[in-house]
C-alpha cells in the first residue's frame, strides 16, 4: 500500500495569508491596546487633580516597532514613576531620620527649586530663625516671628515698633503621613488586558472580510 501526499500550492499560500492577517490583527490590537491605556492613565492622573505634567509623563510603544508579529506587545509606563506609583500606593511615609515631617503651610511659600520648601531652605531665604512650639494635641509647630505680606507669606517685621508683628505658623510637624491614594491604575491595566482577545478577533475577522 503507498500513500501519496500533495500539498495544494493554493493551501500553502491561504495559510501564509492567513498568518500574515493573524499578524496584522495581533499587532494592530496591541496598539490600541496600548494607546488606549495610555490615555486611560493620562486621564486618570488629570482627573485626580495632578496636573497635565504628570500625566503627560505616562507614554507607551509597541514591539516590534517595525512589522507585525503574532508575539506583539504593548508597554506602558511613566517618566515619573517614584511619584505616580506613590499616588497609585497610597504609601505611610516618615522622616529619613525617625524624627519629624516638616509639612509647609501657606505662609511658608514655595521652594526655589520646585517642590516643597525645607525649613533650611526657608531660614536661609528669609534670614528669620524659626522656633519649635510643641503640641499635646495636634502636630507641633515651627513659627516664625515675623508679618504676613499682601500674599500671605511671612516676611520679616521692619517695624520698630513691633506693629503687624505676629507670631506665624510657618511648619506642621508630624512623625508620618499617608499620603492618599487617589489613583487606580490596576483597574484600567486589567480592563485593557481583558479586552485584548476581544479585538484581536474583531481585527482578524476584519481582515477576512475585507
Amino acid at each position: 500500500m503507498r500513500l501519496k501526499l500533495d500539498i495544494d500550492p493554493d493551501l500553502v499560500a491561504m495559510m501564509q495569508a492567513e498568518i500574515k492577517a493573524g499578524e496584522k490583527a495581533v499587532t494592530g490590537a496591541m496598539r490600541e491596546a496600548g494607546a488606549g491605556l495610555k490615555t486611560a492613565w493620562r486621564g486618570q492622573i488629570t482627573g485626580a487633580g495632578l496636573g497635565r505634567r504628570l500625566a503627560n509623563s505616562i507614554r507607551n510603544a509597541t514591539y516590534p516597532k517595525a512589522g507585525e508579529s503574532l508575539n506583539a506587545t504593548a508597554l506602558v509606563w511613566s517618566k515619573a514613576p517614584v511619584i505616580v506609583g506613590a499616588h497609585n500606593a497610597g504609601p505611610l511615609i516618615r522622616s529619613r531620620d525617625g524624627f519629624w515631617l516638616a509639612i509647609p503651610t501657606e505662609a511658608a511659600g514655595k521652594s526655589l527649586r520646585g517642590g516643597r520648601i525645607t525649613p533650611g531652605e526657608w531660614e536661609r531665604r528669609t534670614g528669620i530663625r524659626l522656633r519649635f512650639v510643641y503640641r499635646r494635641r495636634g502636630p507641633s509647630l515651627l513659627v516664625a516671628e515675623g508679618r504676613l505680606n499682601t500674599k500671605g507669606r511671612a516676611v520679616a517685621s521692619r517695624s520698630k515698633t513691633g506693629r503687624g508683628r505676629t507670631t506665624v505658623p510657618i511648619f506642621l510637624l508630624v512623625p508620618q503621613v499617608r499620603l492618599a491614594k487617589r489613583l487606580d491604575l490596576a483597574r484600567d491595566a486589567e480592563r485593557a488586558a481583558d479586552a485584548v482577545p476581544g479585538r484581536i478577533v474583531g481585527k482578524w475577522v476584519e481582515r477576512k472580510a475585507g
